[in-house]
């Protein structure tokens, strides 16, 4: 048996109807660029998530990116976030001429440590990143506290956590922005590139309106140097589609995850995800620590099982950031975990049989 990571046709082929003809409206009237579509996502979306403002733009990254840039991060400033996470998080703080200053994870969710946080904060912070890693929220009480006593601005990094939630709080409404990606593999995935961005700061909804056409307003007269970072109308058209599917996709991940458990509790070498009771994890990833983490990569690769490694080396010790003088053991839980995590298929259409035969794959490694 075949088990990919992903499979997005699968997804397609539940909802082609449903796309084809929102897409094919697109197509009609023409506007393919900010057109109808882009303002009512926004609009939805806003909503979904809880908070007054969204606006597309074209990618996660650029989601960081722009949020950064409107909370006037740049050369000689310093944002704080973690080293286990995609290199984006990090890349949008060097590409502003800013300093990324790298802290460590807990070992139970991956997440950022909130008491690493203060002890990193300097006169030269100008903002802290928390990433909602696999779709599980970080600690959002301890660390917007902390970020209130120092007046530090938080942006979340909410790219693998649309809809997930803390304390009954949606990823995004606690921080000054909130930023997600649209990437296809994503719960609520494009097809292509796309991200967004949500604030309840009207003036900086504005500025990010702004920066994603060129620093324009009105078109033609720039007050500022921006960006071209819209959003596609037909991405759109298609998210308008996937967004009304999402509570049902969130909850059909969440049952994969419970199988897994399931099926994995007694292998002694396995650990299955950490979950806060008062968390509602959206499973963007069922990643399991695993002893022999190479090995079982190579037998279920021999299996044709799908699987990834998020992420193989920290963000501190990678070479780009060589000179930044971090070293092998300045944040060990990142580094330990690096080692060990390893990500399984778990997307809606997964059936039982696929996931009954990971888990055998899984058992038939360690008993060998």
């Amino acid at each position: 048996m075949k088990v990919p990571l992903l499979d997005l046709k699968r997804q397609y082929i539940a909802i082609k109807s449903e796309i084809d003809n929102s897409i094919q409206k697109v197509l009609d009237h023409g506007m393919f660029v900010m057109g109808p579509e882009v303002k009512e996502l926004e609009e939805k979306l806003a909503k979904y998530c809880g908070v007054k403002n969204g606006i597309g733009v074209a990618s996660g990254t650029d989601a960081l990116l722009l949020s950064l840039r409107a909370l006037g991060v740049g050369p000689g400033d310093e944002v704080i976030t973690t080293t286990f996470t995609f290199f984006a998080t990090a890349g949008v703080i060097s590409r502003l001429g800013a300093k990324p200053v790298f802290i460590d994870i807990n070992d139970k969710d991956f997440n950022i440590d909130p008491a690493l946080i203060e002890k990193a904060i300097t006169p030269r912070t100008k903002a802290m990143i928390p990433v909602h890693l696999y779709g599980q929220m970080a600690e959002m009480d301890e660390i917007m506290k902390i970020a209130s006593k120092h007046n530090i601005p938080v942006v979340e990094d909410a790219a693998q956590a649309i809809g997930a939630e803390y304390q009954g709080k949606r990823a995004g409404q606690f921080g000054t922005f909130g930023c997600y990606s649209f990437f296809p593999s994503k719960n609520l995935g494009a097809y292509g590139d796309g991200g967004f961005i949500v604030t309840n700061d009207d003036k900086l909804a504005d500025l990010i309106r702004k920066l994603r056409v060129h620093g324009s307003k009105p078109k033609y007269y720039h007050s500022i140097v921006g960006y071209n970072s819209r959003l596609d109308t037909i991405q759109a058209a298609a998210l308008l589609v996937k967004l009304n599917h999402l509570p049902e996709w969130h909850e059909a991940r969440r049952q994969k995850a419970a199988t897994y458990n399931r099926l994995l509790k007694d292998i002694k070498q396995v650990k299955t995800p950490f979950v806060h009771d008062y968390n509602y994890h959206i499973y963007h990833q069922y990643t399991i620590l695993a002893e022999k983490r190479d090995g079982l990569k190579e037998h279920l690769k021999a299996k044709e099982i799908g699987f990834d490694t998020y992420y193989p080396l920290p963000l501190h010790l990678q070479e780009c950031y060589r000179d930044l003088n971090y070293k092998v053991g300045d944040l060990p839980v990142s580094e330990r975990l690096a080692n060990l995590a390893i990500s399984l298929p778990v997307f809606p259409e997964l059936t039982d049989q696929e996931q009954e035969y990971v888990a055998e794959v899984i058992k038939e490694f360690y008993c060998k």
